[in-house]
């Protein structure tokens, strides 16, 4: 083995299927093997688990959960100072050492621990805080205090939005100079040329040809707000009773969404589809992607959404108006203002022509979100990092 292979330590909370999670792994699978030595922590379970695993050269950490349970935590430091200090003195042991973490837990947990392990050089990247404004206000200042303390032994910051680096350096989280943009990517043509013709994928799911389809992509928890989905699409139905619904995702309130669907009477036009793979070809049979989140870094769906030359309607909360212009390939809406969104929604499925010229203008804008310009970025840094010996 090269001699002067950096090793790059990549911490993240749990492997879910989620934007975070999926570049991370695409991230440690595609950093160039004649400069990187790259290694994978995380915790069990989540839809990317075994595909993280099957990689080869990922580190498990039984006590790395999302719920904050100290007694866990604690537990979770010690191994992953014991994991970090292993790969440290793993032949060569002269390399230099990056850690890179991600998420809210892993951020803070990992932080730590590769300081106590004099890892040099700690990288994290903000994907989205882990506090927000529908916290109670002493739980919210807790995760800023820690966010403060643990910035103080961070040697860069990633924000994937410029609302998130501006957050973070209005809560003296972050400071300009420790902090950089680079854009959750997506593999663009993937989404240009999905895999299955959109006819066959409404003949599998059960919805007519040429009815209007709307989609929400995202998991089922309260950030994004899938209940607020659900009485939108509601509201469609009284303008649009043949539309179709797609509501790609699961997570801990999969049961209040059904609940809800049922009571709305929306089961037969309402299709909750778990997670999926094919979100390309999901795409395709899209009209009009939705998305209700209530607090977000930068969707990763909104660029998929654009590659597709799908229109957007969403939440105007935190790097959204990077993505999605409003009245240029979308609409914005303050979170919970159901009726306003659902108008929206109701124009674009009556005027396919404007839709899909919003759709045209968001896939000629998609650029920045390119994957391979995101690994450019980061092996760059890496780089910039190592020659300043920081």
């Amino acid at each position: 083995m090269n001699k002067n292979k950096a090793k790059i330590v990549h911490i993240i909370t749990k492997m879910e299927l989620g934007g975070a999670q999926q570049n991370t792994l695409y991230t440690v699978s595609h950093l160039n093997p004649e400069k990187f030595q790259v290694y994978l922590i995380t915790g069990p379970g989540g839809e990317l688990y075994e595909q993280a695993l099957a990689w080869g050269n990922a580190l498990v950490v039984a006590d790395l959960i999302r719920e904050i349970r100290p007694l866990q935590d604690f537990r979770a430091f010690v191994e992953l100072c014991r994991l970090l200090k292993k790969i440290k003195h793993a032949p060569p042991s002269d390399a230099p050492v990056i850690v890179h973490t991600h998420s809210s837990k892993a951020g803070i947990i990992g932080r730590w621990a590769a300081r106590c392990s004099a890892v040099p050089t700690i990288i994290h990247s903000i994907h989205g805080f882990g506090f927000h404004e529908q916290q109670p206000w002493w739980i919210r200042k807790i995760f800023i205090v820690l966010e403060r303390l643990t910035a103080r032994i961070t040697t860069r910051f990633i924000a994937v939005s410029k609302a998130n680096k501006a957050l973070g350096e209005s809560l003296h989280i972050i400071s300009p100079d420790t902090a950089v943009i680079i854009r959750s990517g997506i593999a663009i043509p993937q989404f240009q040329h999905p895999r299955i013709a959109g006819d066959t994928l409404r003949s599998e799911l059960g919805i007519p040809r040429a009815t209007p389809v709307v989609s929400m992509i995202a998991c089922l928890k309260p950030q994004k707000a899938p209940l607020d989905f659900i009485a939108v699409c509601d509201l469609v139905r009284q303008s649009l009773p043949e539309a179709h619904y797609l509501l790609v995702g699961d997570g801990v309130l999969r049961e209040a969404v059904e609940r809800e669907v049922e009571k709305r009477a929306l089961r037969e036009h309402l299709h909750l589809l778990g997670w999926r793979h094919d979100i390309a070809e999901l795409l395709q049979v899209t009209d009009v992607l939705a998305l209700t989140s209530r607090w977000e870094g930068l969707p990763r769906v909104f660029p998929q959404a654009m590659a597709a030359g799908v229109p957007i309607v969403a939440t105007r909360v935190d790097g959204a108006p990077e993505a999605v212009i409003d009245g240029v390939n979308g609409f914005l809406l303050a979170p919970g203002n159901l009726a306003e969104m659902a108008q929206k929604i109701i124009f674009l499925l009556k005027n396919p022509l404007t839709a899909r010229s919003m759709g045209e203008k968001g896939a000629a804008m998609v650029e920045e979100f390119d994957i391979e310009e995101m690994m450019r970025q980061q092996e760059a840094l890496y780089e910039h990092l190592l020659a300043e010996g920081v």
